[in-house]
């Protein structure tokens, strides 16, 4: 498969896939609502009191398939049932469903209070108040109500939807001011199971279609991928790499280097000498591109890991194009990263491109020839509990709240936000670049060690290695000496003399900063 014709039919794959996705998981809930349809067939709301100081309180109008729908629908749209109780038994309610502007002209002048919103958990409405100096008429001597309830104790109205614009009045009966009453929803429509069978089928036959495109997709690209190891690149003044292989050569002779002290995931990235003070403050905007393509692309690689795993159940194998396409995913990852909010080494764009670049930071998996059928089953989720408690404490938000005052009726909100510890760093090293013109280069191996450790983990939850990521920090910009291939002598048999040195950069290497 040609590399445009691989790239086609895996964007056309993300796309139906997303869209089956979307249409099945709104087909699910759906169906679930449907289901959930009880007491009378209707799906209810919780019943909460709602006290306001006013003579009503009026719903935030309801759109009712808006204008220009014609006045009769061939079908039964869905049914609103309303429940109104005072809060004192002796106090007489009402509830009522009339078109907006006649609300409007009933209530013009009225001190009225608008339910703007309800949030729960804890249970809060947001009100907006509307003053006015005028008492209204009781509500049951007008004759604007499509539908009405009054009286004590327990109110009930339903009403079939119908097209418009409608608005909700709960008002005391005798139309005094003061409003406390306990208000419950609920709603039925005939329509909900057959649009969630709609959806489930419309959402299978698009990933029916659109998954084996992807699959197609991601093996036509990674049947070009780059086995292992990665060449040299990244870093200029670095001569050629020695030769690696993890089996003898042809006719018996041992290896060039062997594998045994290496770990299978090579992560590294290099300062850049001359980095700018001022230019990661919009790094994050300049990567937008790369955000958006790899938004599909981890999607992609949600799906081939799946492929895999059943893969690897029946065949202890890992597909070879699939394993290149998901490393492509996660180096174009990391590049990305390293250039903009994990570590910020580099003003160089990154490329795009699955394979291996010219760039300062690289990412490479060694090929597993087996993987073990029955860790597959736990090594993604239960194995992993121990590393996801770390790595989360270390890259996951650590939150904070403030309370605010919401409009005049002083309902008490709650807002958050958050930044990770390697957020943190990263952003403490960058602002001693801005100042002193130099990337601190103790702080920027503890950033690569973070890094090196979450990528290790990510393998191996995503199945690509058996080996179970050690729980340390390997700091600094190369993988440490102790983890590194060992180069056999190359010397013929018989040879004296020292050892061969093994080739490296002129400048000894290490961080550049």
């Amino acid at each position: 498969m040609t590399r445009p014709g691989a790239i086609v039919m895996l964007t056309v794959g993300i796309v139906l896939s997303l869209i089956g996705f979307t249409l099945a998981s709104a087909g699910a809930a759906a169906a679930w609502l449907g289901a959930a349809q009880r007491d009378g067939g209707y799906f209810t709301s919780r019943t909460e009191r709602f006290t306001v100081p006013s003579f009503a309180l009026v719903s935030p109008h309801l759109d009712a398939f808006g204008e220009g729908t014609p006045e009769r629908i061939p079908f039964d749209v869905g049914t609103l049932r309303l429940r109104a109780t005072a809060a004192d038994p002796a106090q007489s309610i009402f509830v009522g469903i009339a078109p907006r502007e006649d609300v409007d002209l009933y209530l013009a002048g009225v001190h009225y209070t608008e339910l703007q919103e309800v949030k729960f958990n804890p249970f809060r409405p947001v009100y907006r108040d509307v003053s006015g100096l005028s008492s209204p008429a009781p509500a049951s001597s007008q004759d604007i109500w499509v539908a009405s309830a009054s009286g004590q104790g327990l109110q009930e109205l339903t009403w079939k939807v119908a097209p418009g614009t409608w608005t909700v009045v709960v008002m005391n009966a005798d139309a005094a001011q003061g409003v406390s009453a306990d208000l419950q929803a609920g709603f039925r429509s005939e329509l909900i199971r057959p649009a969630a069978t709609g959806l489930l089928v419309a959402g299978g036959l698009a990933l029916v279609v659109g998954l084996p495109l992807l699959v197609i997709g991601a093996v036509g690209l990674g049947r070009r991928g780059t086995p292992w190891p990665p060449p040299p690149v990244g870093v200029p003044g670095r001569g050629p790499a020695p030769a690696r292989s993890e089996s003898p050569a042809p006719g018996g002779s041992p290896p060039a280097i062997t594998w045994d002290q290496a770990h299978p995931v090579r992560l590294t990235g290099h300062v850049d000498a001359g980095l700018s003070r001022g230019l990661w403050l919009v790094k994050w905007l300049l990567a937008i591109p790369h955000f958006f393509v790899l938004f599909f692309l981890w999607f992609a690689f949600a799906v081939t890991t799946v492929v895999a795993w059943f893969a690897i159940l029946f065949t202890g194998r890992y597909p070879q194009s699939l394993f290149h396409f998901n490393v492509g995913v996660l180096r174009w990852t990391w590049r990305v990263a390293f250039y903009a909010y994990a570590a910020g080494g580099t003003d160089k764009y990154p490329p795009f491109t699955l394979e291996q670049a010219d760039y300062p930071a690289t990412l490479d998996v060694q090929y597993p020839q087996r993987l073990s059928r029955g860790l597959v089953l736990v090594k993604s989720w239960l194995l992993l509990i121990p590393h996801w408690l770390v790595i989360g404490a270390v890259t996951g938000s650590a939150t904070w709240a403030w309370r605010t005052q919401d409009g005049p009726a002083g309902v008490v909100t709650e807002r958050g936000g958050g930044l990770s510890l390697l957020a943190l760093l990263v952003l403490i090293a960058l602002v001693i670049l801005l100042f002193s013109g130099r990337y601190p280069r103790p702080l920027f191996a503890f950033i690569m060690g973070i890094n090196r450790w979450a990528y290790r983990v990510v393998v191996y939850g995503a199945l690509m290695r058996d080996e179970y990521p050690p729980f340390r920090l390997d700091q600094g910009p190369d993988e440490p000496d102790a983890a590194a291939p060992r180069d056999t002598d190359p010397r013929p048999a018989g040879h004296q003399g020292p050892p061969a040195e093994r080739p490296g950069r002129p400048d000894g290497g290490g961080d550049r900063s």
